[in-house]
């Protein structure tokens, strides 16, 4: 058993060329709804990706085949998998069916066992043969069990998950979950009286916040000012209670308090002391960057401001946004850039991050700035938007209004009915909208209602997440 921790647990998928690891990659990340970047700077042919198996998220790695024997199968495992297999908790070793036991899968289970690597043996390719015969020949290996599937059509993938990898990892389930009764989500479609601006202000009778730290993780590409910025906000501070090493991977969580407000500061570059960074540790691994920010409440993009959005800047705020994170968007350097710079700097950021209008953009100099205060307001903000609870009655209302001011178009003669709107998580906040015919809402109107419960709710620095149910016909007769 692998106990759960703070961090979002890591697969890696090893094997020799063309045993089928992209294809269970494709398969186990659903790559055409998550994000799958192939970050640059990093080994070619590994690629990170993330998914949610069984309710509980995952970062998956696809490593480059191991193979080649003559030419020193140590050298290749150290090029492009040994780093995977170190980063991950599990590691799946992908065999092929059809080609049988190689030599290269000998050497490759000789080196898992010898770094002692939780492994599940997956048997790939059994189209068309009988599983038990496909796998016969590989109990060799000495692994206690052996996964027949085939990643190209699925079969076996279901079974595999739910007996080889859930089981291993002791992980609860989301906090962020809330349930209808928790959130006292009794359906009140006619409660005309209530205004939406008195509502608003009752929502933090609703509230049930835990006290404690808020999270904040600052990413950004190399180079950008992260640990200068890291230094900035430390020197700051009135109060920092302790640095200490991160629970994984040497990832440094730094307690602190400003104006009486807890946080814990994740520094992804590596600052090991006030006031001092080392730069060598500012490259560290993208799992790194990954798990910081699923850990976080608030996440800091920083931008070079020289060098503008790039495409890995891009890669990194989806990462963000498919995580669900606030977000609060910090361009350094600043200052030296001349009055007419910095009207193209801001055209450039409108035109591509036009798509997260809701995350505040502060402008900074971290190497000689000291005035920190309007940044920590907009963390501030942003996280009491994506941990705030919100009643029934205040999201039903807005949505009453929303299909007043916008009805949705008919499709096939028939209209979709929206009934009523509950709460169903934080963090990022998720709502839940009940009604007929919500299968044919198109991406436009959805988009609208989005926009909608943003500008009422006055929600900014989140995310918000739109999920649509079909309520039950209660008239239709049961079999």
């Amino acid at each position: 058993m692998i106990e759960a921790s703070i961090m979002i647990p890591v697969i890696a998928l090893v094997g020799r060329p063309n045993v089928g690891k992209s294809t269970l990659f494709n398969r186990l990340t659903h790559t055409r709804d998550a994000l799958v970047a192939d970050f640059p700077g990093l080994t070619r042919d590994r690629i990170y990706g993330q998914t949610t198996l069984d309710g509980h998220k995952f970062i998956i790695i696809d490593t480059g085949g191991i193979d080649d024997i003559q030419n020193g199968i140590e050298t290749h495992i150290f090029n492009q998998s040994l780093m995977a297999i170190a980063e991950a908790n599990l590691v799946l070793f992908i065999v092929d069916s059809r080609d049988g036991l190689m030599p290269a899968d000998n050497i490759i289970a000789n080196h898992l066992r010898i770094r002692d690597k939780i492994t599940v043996l997956v048997a790939n390719k059994i189209d068309g043969m009988d599983p038990d015969v496909a796998i016969s020949s590989f109990y060799s290996l000495g692994f206690n069990q052996v996964y027949p599937i085939s990643s190209s059509h699925g079969r076996g993938i279901s079974e595999m998950i739910e007996g080889a990898l859930i089981p291993l990892f002791n992980i609860p389930n989301p906090e962020s979950l809330v349930t209808e009764k928790e959130d006292n989500t009794a359906y009140w479609p006619y409660a005309r009286d209530d205004k939406i601006e008195e509502l608003v202000k009752r929502r933090d009778h609703y509230s049930s916040i835990k006290d404690g730290s808020i999270k904040i993780v600052i990413v950004g590409r190399p180079n950008v000012g992260k640990s200068t910025l890291t230094n900035c906000i430390l020197e700051e501070e009135r109060v920092v209670v302790y640095n200490t090493p991160g629970t994984t991977r040497d990832s440094i969580y730094i307690p602190m308090i400003r104006n009486d407000q807890k946080y814990i500061l994740i520094d992804t570059a590596g600052v090991r002391k006030r006031g001092k960074v080392i730069n060598t540790l500012e490259k560290f691994s993208i799992i790194k960057t990954m798990q910081a920010i699923e850990y976080s409440n608030v996440t800091l993009l920083v931008i070079d401001a020289y060098e503008g959005v790039s495409d890995q800047d891009l890669s990194l705020l989806r990462f963000i946004l498919n995580s669900g994170r606030a977000l609060v968007i910090i361009v350094n350097k600043w200052d030296g850039l001349s009055k007419s710079i910095k009207n193209n700097v801001k055209d450039m950021l409108d035109l591509r991050l036009g798509f997260v209008d809701f995350a505040r953009i502060h402008f900074i100099s971290a190497l000689y700035d000291r005035s920190l205060g309007n940044i920590f307001q907009s963390i501030q903000e942003a996280y009491k938007a994506a941990t705030q609870r919100m009643s029934t009655a205040l999201l039903t209302r807005i949505l009453s209004m929303a299909q007043k001011n916008h009805q949705p178009a008919f499709v096939r003669g028939r209209r979709a009915k929206l009934k009523y709107a509950h709460a169903g998580g934080y963090n990022p906040p998720i709502i839940i909208i009940h009604g007929n015919q919500v299968e044919h809402l198109t991406s436009s109107y959805k988009r609208y209602l989005t926009n909608y419960f943003r500008h009422s709710l006055q929600v900014m620095g989140t995310p918000i997440s739109l999920q649509f149910k079909k309520s039950n016909n209660p008239y239709l007769r049961k079999t």
